[in-house]
Parts: structure tokens; C-alpha cells; sequence
């Protein structure tokens, strides 16, 4: 064990004069031997509840994690800090591999990074039993979960480790898991045998905003005319159709975009995903292939095309965003067909009812949160079991542009009603053609005209009973069928028809920019560094991007945007000076005192 305290390892390797949070909570729990499971919001410091425990124990730490390209990093980012650390994936040749199972064996690697797949082997175990393993850290472990966002079947094989393994504390990360993901990781990797630490799921620098589908290629280039130039940014669309298509408006506008989807190569997915890390105002359009693990502090906006799947995946995307603390917006989409495509996905699951009646609930979970009548960041954290202290946020599009909600239930059992007289046969256009009492060829060919509800709601306008309609399939009053779209009822639609049962009318508001978000650029780079350092602080910046290069990492490996703002500010010239800068450890210390000191003296001139 080293003798050095947690918060002496924290200086002198990671550069940081205090712990966040509940971290040293969870180090210490985990240097004495127990079991942790740490759901932890996006940019909380989750890597480092396991690799500083890990510096201090003797023996290795096993890190398993989902994507080569997240593993690379966190190896990159180690070995720079001074610290022994490998990865073997399939990337690994063989030359390479045994050097690193020499470094193993000898005792003089610290952190081994690997996938599920390769880990649980049954040749790697064999091999693993042979060595001093101190600990494993199961990064993303939400994976293990088939009620969570990103379901891996590689990670079900790692709840044999707490048998094989009963002496070797365990750890578990994930930012992302409601109560039945909780239990179903704490069930299957540590048979309930785990100290669980839920460290809050807020996230306030992310402004919160949802608009109504209405086109969604001018709705997103809309966004981006408001956005501020030379920024990062991610794109999220349903099919590698949109994804393609979205990236061709994009650059055709004037914009630095990219795609990222299953249906590309390996290799080209690996080019974009690295232009990504390393340019500062590139923009990646992907589906969901994209983004897990991604270590980018630097990420300015999330903008949602399509619904996502559940309120899981969505934080899961929008976490993504901000996690450097600076202002961030996660942008999002969503009308009628969303709902009606992703019930339409969750019934053609192979899987039993009681995963699909999980699905459905998740869904209307996701669908309370955009048709929440108040703050949509209480919608969200209550839905993850937080208790804001708070009953509005002022960063999100409810909180700034407040809506009124009216009481709906007659108009709700008049296009209830409407539905049931038709047969449950026709689409959301034939009945609000109904309810406005429009007469369309159809519905004279069907006698619709005659029917007791025909022109019963002309008290609404057809868009407006088209949000209505929205709003009760929203709330699982309807459905639509997936094969022809025709309107279903509910059991709940049934007892609001026979007057058991609220709903509430929002009517639609046009997005309005958050007043906290900027549309042109700030004279401020960094809003909080004095206007005579900002010039330094970009210059900064370009040697760091400079210095990745030439090492082949993103450039937040080098340094956060934090240490160059404390650069900035403190102006070190000289060694000493340098080792007091926020993020610099000794390594860091050793490594770019020199080069960093030189260039703010060269620059003070």
C-alpha cells in the first residue's frame, strides 16, 4: 500500500489540491476493501475514484471499459501523468502485447485497460488468476442492464468476477441509471454485496430546451445561425439516412461537419472520431453509435433530430455536453410520428412483454419530460430519484418562456370520442378533420359528416387539435397503431372518456433562444478571465494543440481549458511556479514546464 495520504497522490500526480464531491467517500470505501457502484453525473470526476485507489494499493487495476477509443484515451491521459498504463484490445499486435504482459508480470504496470469481451476469456482469467489484481473497475456499467440505454450482452459475463475473484474489491461507474437499472447492476455484478454513492444527477450548466418538429432541417439550421461560431457539437439522428443527409446541410451552410454511423467503415469512423477530438469547431452527426465514453470537456451543444429512446439514453446523449462546467445547450426535437416510430420499436423487440411493458413506461417517462408543463430539469432529475431543491431551474426553455396549461378534458373526450365512432381505423389528419368539422372527400365518401362529433371542435384550430392529439398519445391515452397509423384507445383513454381522468392542454410556443445563450461571438473568449489575459489564454491554447499533435492525443490530454485559464492568470515563469497551476502534477511538471514557462515569458514581452 502507499504510505502517501489519497489527498498527496491527488497533488502530485493529478495536479488538484481538493476532492469533489463524494470521491474521497468513495476511495476510501474502496481502499478498504469493499465494493462500490458510483453513479456519478457526466464530468464529476469518475476516473479518478478508481485510478487514485488504484495508485495506492499494491497490485494491478483492471479497468473494463466498452470502446477502444475511450480505453486509448484514459491510457494516453495516465501515461502523461506519470503513470504506468496499457490497453490490450484488438488493436494490440503482438510485439506490443508482450511487452505489456512483460510490464504485467513484472509488477511494474498499474492500470490495465481491456473490453468485456477480452476479459472474460476463459485463457485471460486463467492468466489473471496468476497475478496480483488489487482491483476492477467496470467503467459505463449500465451496459450490464437490459432496462438501460446501452445494453451490452459482453457485460452480462462480468458478474462472474465477484465469485471467481470474492477477495478483489469491485467497482462500478456509470453516469446514467434509474432505481431498476441500479438494482438489476448491484444484483447481477456484486450480488447486492456493494456500498451504492448517487452523487446527483444535476447538471445546470446544460440549458434544457424541446421544440416541436416542424421541419426539422430548417429548425437546425436555425439553431446553429444562433449559435457562436468555432464551437464543437454533436448531431443526433435516428437513421444513417439522416445522419448523411444532415451532414451534407450542414457543410453545404458553411459549417465543419461529420458523420459517425454503423454504416461506415471502421476505419472511417476511427479518421472522424479523431478530427472530432483534436478540431475546435467541428460538428459530428451520428446516430447513437456515437458518444459513449467520449472525454471531450469542450462540447457545446447536443442537438436532438428525433425522440430518443428513454429518459436513460437522452441524459446519456446530453451529458456529452459541458463537461468542462462552461454553458451548454441540449436541443431537442419531437412530434407525433417520434412517438408513434418509437413505440413502434419497443413492440417489435424480441424480447418478452415484461421488457417491452419497461420500454413503454421509459418511453412515457421520456414523453412526460417534453410535454412537462414546468421546469424540464425537475421533470428530469425527479425521474432519477433527485430532489431539486429547486422548483425552477432558469436554464431551461419552460423556465424562461413560461406556458399555461388549460383544462382539456372535454376537448380530449370529443377526439377520444371522435376515434371510437370511426372504428379506431383512421389517422391523427382524418379525425382533427372530424372534430373542425372540415368536409374532405373522405369524409363525405364515408359519412363521417353525419357523425354526432363531426364539427364539435371549432373551438380549436387543426394545428392546435394536432398538438391535442400529440399530447394525449403522449400522455397514453391513444396510440398509434405501428402498421397504418390509425388511432388506438387506451384503457386510460377510456376512462377520460367516461369523465374519470384529467388532462391538460399546453398549447405550443414558439422557441424562443435562451437569454443566456449567445448568438454572436463574446468579446470575452472565457467569460471569467480579465479581458487584458485573454489573448494569452488563446495563444495557450495553440501550443497546447500544437504539443497534442506532435504526441497524437486530443489536446484536454495535455491540459484542461482549466489549467490554461490558471496559466493565464497566474502567468508561472519559472519550474516552482509552474507546479502550482491548476491540473499540473509532478509528471505534468517535469514534462512541459519548461516549454509552457518560456512560452509566457516570450508572450508577457
Amino acid at each position: 500500500m502507499n504510505n502517501s495520504s489519497a489527498e498527496e497522490v491527488l497533488k502530485d500526480v493529478f495536479g488538484f489540491d481538493a476532492f469533489r464531491g463524494k470521491q474521497k467517500q468513495i476511495i476510501e470505501h474502496i481502499i478498504s476493501g469493499e465494493n462500490v457502484l458510483a453513479v456519478m453525473p457526466t464530468g464529476a470526476g469518475k476516473s479518478l475514484c478508481f485510478q487514485l485507489p488504484g495508485l495506492m494499493m499494491d497490485g494491478l487495476t483492471i479497468v473494463v471499459s466498452p470502446l477502444i477509443s475511450l480505453m486509448q484515451n484514459q491510457v494516453e491521459a495516465l501515461k502523461i501523468a506519470g503513470v504506468a498504463a496499457e490497453t490490450i484490445n484488438s488493436n494490440t499486435g503482438p510485439d506490443e502485447g508482450r511487452e505489456i504482459w512483460r510490464k504485467i508480470n513484472d509488477g511494474t504496470l498499474k492500470f490495465l485497460y481491456v473490453s468485456p469481451e477480452k476479459l472474460m476469456t476463459e485463457q485471460m482469467l486463467d492468466r489473471v488468476d496468476e497475478l496480483n489484481v488489487s482491483l476492477f473497475a467496470i467503467d459505463e456499467a449500465h451496459c450490464i442492464s437490459q432496462w438501460g440505454a446501452a445494453f451490452r450482452p459482453e457485460y452480462e459475463d462480468l458478474a462472474l468476477l465477484h465469485r471467481r475473484y470474492p477477495n478483489i474489491p469491485i467497482i462500478a461507474l456509470t453516469a446514467t441509471a434509474d432505481k431498476g437499472t441500479r438494482e438489476q447492476i448491484c444484483e447481477k455484478i456484486f450480488s447486492d454485496n456493494v456500498k451504492t454513492y448517487l452523487t446527483g444527477f444535476d447538471r445546470p450548466n446544460i440549458a434544457l430546451n424541446v421544440e416541436i418538429k416542424a421541419g426539422w432541417k430548417k429548425q437546425l439550421l436555425k439553431f446553429m445561425k444562433d449559435r457562436p461560431g468555432n464551437e464543437n457539437g454533436i448531431v443526433y439522428c435516428l437513421s444513417r439516412k439522416k445522419t448523411e443527409e444532415a451532414t451534407a446541410i450542414l457543410m453545404e451552410s458553411g459549417y465543419n461537419a461529420l458523420p459517425y454511423h454503423a454504416g461506415m467503415t471502421g476505419n472511417d469512423r476511427e479518421r472522424n472520431l479523431n478530427k472530432f477530438m483534436t478540431e475546435p469547431d467541428l460538428i459530428m452527426v451520428a446516430t447513437i453509435a456515437f458518444g459513449m465514453g467520449i472525454d471531450k470537456p469542450d462540447i457545446r451543444f447536443v442537438f436532438h433530430t428525433d425522440l430518443p429512446s428513454s429518459p436513460e439514453a437522452y441524459y446519456q446523449e446530453i451529458g456529452r455536453a459541458g463537461r468542462d462546467g462552461d454553458a451548454s445547450i441540449a436541443h431537442m426535437l419531437y412530434g407525433l410520428d417520434d412517438i408513434r416510430m418509437r413505440r413502434m420499436f419497443i413492440d417489435n423487440e424480441q424480447s418478452d412483454d415484461g421488457h417491452k411493458r419497461r420500454g413503454h413506461q421509459r418511453l412515457n417517462a421520456l414523453l412526460s419530460y417534453a410535454e412537462a408543463p414546468e421546469c424540464r430539469r425537475v421533470t428530469l432529475l425527479r425521474y432519477f430519484g433527485d430532489d431539486p431543491e429547486y422548483e425552477k431551474c432558469g436554464n431551461c426553455d419552460l423556465c424562461q418562456n413560461p406556458r399555461e396549461t388549460v383544462d382539456a378534458v372535454e376537448a380530449g373526450q370529443k377526439f377520444i370520442s371522435a376515434i371510437y365512432r370511426t372504428g379506431q381505423s383512421f389517422g391523427v389528419a382524418h379525425i382533427v378533420n372530424i372534430v373542425t368539422g372540415k368536409m374532405t372527400d373522405k369524409i363525405s365518401q364515408l359519412n363521417h359528416d353525419m357523425l354526432p362529433t363531426f364539427g364539435v371542435g371549432k373551438e380549436y384550430s387543426i394545428n392546435e387539435w394536432k398538438v391535442i392529439a400529440r399530447q394525449l398519445m403522449a400522455r397514453g391515452f391513444i396510440v398509434s397503431d405501428m402498421e397504418y397509423g390509425s388511432l388506438k384507445i387506451t384503457d386510460e383513454g377510456f376512462d377520460l372518456l367516461r369523465g374519470n381522468g384529467e388532462f391538460r392542454y399546453r398549447p405550443d410556443v414558439s422557441y424562443k433562444k435562451s437569454a443566456t445563450s449567445s448568438n454572436k461571438k463574446s468579446a470575452q473568449v472565457v467569460q471569467e478571465l480579465p479581458s487584458e489575459d485573454q489573448d494569452l489564454y488563446l495563444k495557450l491554447k495553440s501550443l497546447r494543440k500544437e504539443i497534442a499533435a506532435e504526441r497524437s492525443v486530443p489536446a484536454y490530454i495535455i491540459f484542461s481549458d482549466k489549467s490554461l485559464i490558471d496559466m493565464a492568470v497566474q502567468k508561472p515563469t519559472s519550474y516552482d511556479d509552474f507546479g502550482g497551476v491548476y491540473g499540473v502534477g509532478a509528471e505534468k511538471q517535469k514534462k512541459f514546464a519548461k516549454q509552457f514557462t518560456e512560452f509566457i515569458a516570450e508572450n508577457l514581452v
